[in-house]
């Protein structure tokens, strides 16, 4: 069963519930689509929501006598905006029809890898073009199992904000520049996370780590779409599962200058979440590429 489908409303689903609504979806689709994958077989999505932007997608194959053999299903929660406009490559899994978007993103660092959530979209397109498909931006979404709420940092100064916000400009254009080739640029880098690990180091002997970080988004676990982030929540909603009924918060995020939604259960999440607050917790990254 789905780690993950206590994210969006199902914390003691059994098996047999389960199988029921895998087959009412099948039976009665709320979103279809359907296109050729990879061997040429009618690959289609199949998906009902379980709460606004939410809810369980099936992906299968239609067989000769139109039937639909099921090869896996996913919980999803679909994001609200776009999250980084930076180029996306798609790289398919080895063991099933799924496939990963990898993003480098400068406000990241890292590489970020996520969950693809449009697949009969990228497969259409690709279907049509003689060249690999490579997407113009995402809208990220992640689930949560595992959160809690910190109060928010002090605010710095403007004048320190603006410092703090000329230095980031700074950083990005170094790594666009590395990312290049420009070993100038590495150089610069690597000096620079040196002199910060130097700085947290001295100030973690009497400062709690969490009054030291503000923001971050780093790999978690052993799954590469999966991540541990902190970041400000810039805006909160509360919604139902319709089957369940039990609430799910879904928190907009800024988090390292890019800004996400992520849903999580109610019984999932420690303390009050409040505009202004930080949310911390490991997701699952999910999206959909802009084609």
């Amino acid at each position: 069963m789905h780690k993950f489908l206590k994210a969006i409303g199902f914390s003691d689903i059994t098996k047999k519930q389960l199988d029921d609504i895998i087959k009412n979806i099948i039976d009665k689709p709320e979103k279809l689509k359907v296109t050729k994958d990879s061997e040429g077989n009618e690959f289609a999505e199949l998906s009902c929501d379980v709460a606004p932007n939410m809810g369980i997608t099936v992906r299968g194959i239609y067989n000769d006598d139109d039937g639909f053999d099921i090869d896996y299903y996913y919980p999803y929660f679909m994001g609200s905006e776009k999250t980084t406009n930076e180029i996306i490559d798609i790289e398919k899994h080895s063991e099933k029809e799924s496939y990963a978007g990898l993003c480098d993103d400068p406000n990241l660092g890292v590489t970020l890898i996520f969950y693809l959530q449009n697949v009969c979209d990228y497969l259409s397109e690709k279907a049509h073009t003689s060249r690999e498909v490579r997407a113009n931006g995402a809208v990220l979404s992640g689930l949560s199992v595992d959160g809690c709420i910190l109060l928010p940092m002090k605010q710095k100064k403007a004048k320190t904000l603006n410092t703090v916000d000329s230095d980031k400009k700074d950083r990005k254009q170094l790594i666009a520049e590395a990312r290049d080739g420009d070993e100038s640029a590495m150089e610069s880098l690597t000096m620079e996370d040196i002199d910060i690990y130097s700085s947290i180091s001295r100030r973690i002997q009497n400062e709690d780590i969490l009054s030291i970080v503000t923001t971050y988004f780093m790999p978690y676990g052993i799954e590469s779409d999966q991540y541990s982030v902190m970041g400000d929540i810039i805006e909160l909603s509360e919604e139902k599962n319709f089957i369940t009924n039990e609430k799910i918060y879904c928190i907009k995020l800024s988090c390292n200058d890019i800004i996400f939604s992520v849903c999580i259960n109610e019984n999932d999440l420690i303390g009050e979440p409040m505009v202004g607050r930080r949310f911390k917790g490991n997701i699952w990254m999910q999206g959909s590429i802009c084609l």
